[in-house]
């Protein structure tokens, strides 16, 4: 028995120690990879900026080197934040050894206002009058718009090109519910407030329909105006395409003029090994946009002490202190807070890609919004979507730049409590008995349905929630209540749109809204720094490694649709009163 506790102690200490010993050297070989990551690139002359977006791009790129490896395969993944993207082609502009850039898309995971900005970004290289070339096997809408920047256009001669028009799908869920025995108890201010209608209705409401059609027209005559512009093909040959489904194959592409020539890629390449002085394909000089941030930049301004910051909020807004990706009032707040009493900072601009959220979440970070544009100039930057909750926290700001297919506005406010009563009893055969204290001590539980007066008194809340954004909206933007309440209702406007009526100032990206900002504090020479800093990247993967994995592995295996499941988590922390945006919104 002895000698049998002695082996049984000796293998479970070497589990232990096999254990150590692996992941010592499981951290030593992520950590010899993202040396390798790290160090500074050199690039030859006559190198082409190969662009490849297939991959989801967030506003900021994130120094994490863990959040860039799968880790079910422990491969590196190729991800760039717009920040990035747009120096990245500013550096490329100037840099001798750059030639020309090399659009390589077929379907871009990002919004439209972030494709606007890209787009911006070869518009400005092109003055440099460097080549741009665009290929691929199938053109999306988005890619196709991005890639009408191009000097030529090619596409694969058994390929593809979609050009139909927007649309926006919504799924309603009433008829389910109904047959389910729930009933869903909506409190709203806003007419428009459509985040609701899916509980209420089998479709849409004919202020729903109207709003959607208004901004997703404006975001198309938009896109239709650019492509117009670069192709010399009229709007209204664009959407007589559209309309009559003009472009069925890769032939009538370029018959219709909106491809240049038919090429198979090894064609493309060839042309691209002329243009880069090249004997063959084999010989091209090629960096992609993740290894060219790694390319120092030598006309890269010297340190100064006046800086201006960039606060980054995207993602739901929410109580707490939320994480990259989220929006949490206690992050983002204390950024901004520490931005404003930073005697160097001179200036913020809060960049926001956010449908909204919790409207105390949204509340507690307008204050410090409020507060540091007292003290000096706040700008803030639209991105793909800054409505409800989104909007609500610009709303002091000095000037609110945003793209002309920004998704904005959606001042109304909301609530919703189910009311499962027919399920539990008629459905489950399960009764719910309560003792209680006071009156309202049950009040909002799902096996009963609210009483006249809980009603009431939510919607007096509701109310008062609607009264103080409105509020904060007309303080900021020099308006009446009045005039905030006919563009609020709940209605989501387009950039565009929000030009027209006041809720923005100007169009323009991140890169203007930082300029704005250095105009507005006096500043000639400056540099940049963000906001809030980004987690120590092994303190992140000590503590999330587990949630990374699991991540990493469903985005895996989910591929496009793990966004479905972002947001299905992300309804599960819904919490109180919410100013959110009706909809997840792509634009195809």
């Amino acid at each position: 028995m002895k000698s049998f506790f002695k082996y049984l102690l000796a293998t479970v200490l070497g589990v232990i120690v096999s254990s150590i010993i692996l992941f010592l050297i499981l951290i030593g070989g992520i950590g010899a990879m993202i040396s390798s990551q790290d160090q500074p690139v050199k690039i030859k002359p006559n190198t082409i900026l190969h662009i490849e977006l297939d991959q989801p791009i967030m506003d900021r790129s994130n120094n994490n080197p863990f959040e860039t490896i799968d880790f079910s395969s422990f491969e590196p993944v190729q991800i760039i934040g717009l920040d990035d993207i747009i120096k990245n082609l500013e550096k490329a502009k100037r840099d001798p050894n750059i030639k020309g850039v090399y659009l390589d898309i077929t379907a871009i995971p990002a919004g439209i206002a972030t494709i606007e900005e890209i787009r911006n970004a070869l518009l400005d290289f092109k003055e440099s009058e460097k080549f741009i070339i665009a290929y691929s096997d199938i053109y999306t809408q988005p890619a196709y718009y991005l890639s009408s920047v191009a000097d030529k256009i090619y596409l694969n001669p058994e390929g593809l090109i979609t050009f139909v028009g927007l649309r926006s799908e919504i799924m309603f869920f009433k008829e389910a519910l109904d047959k389910l025995g729930i009933e869903p108890q909506v409190i709203r201010h806003g007419k428009f407030k459509s985040a609701v209608e899916p509980f209420m209705y089998n479709e849409m409401s004919d202020e729903n329909r109207h709003q959607i059609m208004t901004f997703m027209g404006s975001i198309w005559d938009h896109v239709l105006k650019g492509i117009s512009e670069e192709r010399n093909i009229s709007i209204k040959e664009l959407n007589s395409f559209a309309d009559n489904l003009t472009i069925k194959d890769a032939n009538a592409a370029v018959e219709h003029g909106l491809i240049d020539e038919l090429k198979y890629k090894d064609e493309v390449l060839n042309e691209l090994a002329e243009l880069t002085e090249k004997e063959d394909s084999k010989k091209i000089e090629s960096i992609s946009l993740v290894k060219y941030t790694k390319v120092p930049d030598k006309k890269r301004k010297k340190l100064e002490k006046n800086k201006i910051a960039v606060v980054y909020a995207s993602g739901t807004v929410i109580m707490g202190e939320g994480q990259e990706g989220s929006i949490g009032s206690e992050r983002i707040s204390r950024a901004i807070r520490k931005a404003r009493k930073d005697s160097t900072i001179k200036a913020i601009v809060l960049r926001v890609n956010s449908g909204g959220g919790s409207s105390l979440a949204s509340e507690i970070i307008w204050r410090e919004v409020k507060l540091a544009q007292q003290v000096k100039p706040v700008i803030a930057s639209l991105g793909d979507v800054a409505a409800s909750g989104g909007y609500y926290i610009v709303a002091p700001a000095q000037k609110i730049v945003a793209s002309p297919n920004t998704i904005t506005g959606s001042i109304g406010v909301f609530g919703v409590l189910p009311n499962g009563k027919e399920l539990l009893n008629d459905k489950l055969g399960i009764h719910v008995d309560v003792a209680k204290t006071n009156k309202f001590a049950d009040m909002g539980t799902f096996s009963r349905p609210l009483t006249a007066q809980e009603k009431d008194i939510i919607q007096y809340t509701i109310e008062d929630v609607y009264e103080t954004f409105i509020t904060h909206v007309a303080e900021g933007r020099n308006m009446t209540k009045e005039e905030v309440d006919k563009i609020g209702q709940g209605r989501v406007w387009s950039g565009a749109n929000a030009l027209e009526i006041g809720l923005i100032d100007s169009f323009g990206g991140l890169d203007e809204a930082i300029a704005i900002a250095a105009e507005a504090a006096n500043l000639e020479e400056y540099r940049t720094v963000g906001y809030p800093k980004l987690e120590d990247p092994f303190e992140h993967f000590m503590k999330e490694l587990q949630g990374n994995v699991k991540a990493s592995v469903l985005k895996n295996e989910l591929g496009d649709q793990y966004k479905y499941y972002e947001n299905l988590k992300a309804i599960e922390n819904l919490k109180g009163i919410q100013t959110r945006i009706p909809y997840e919104i792509d634009i195809y």
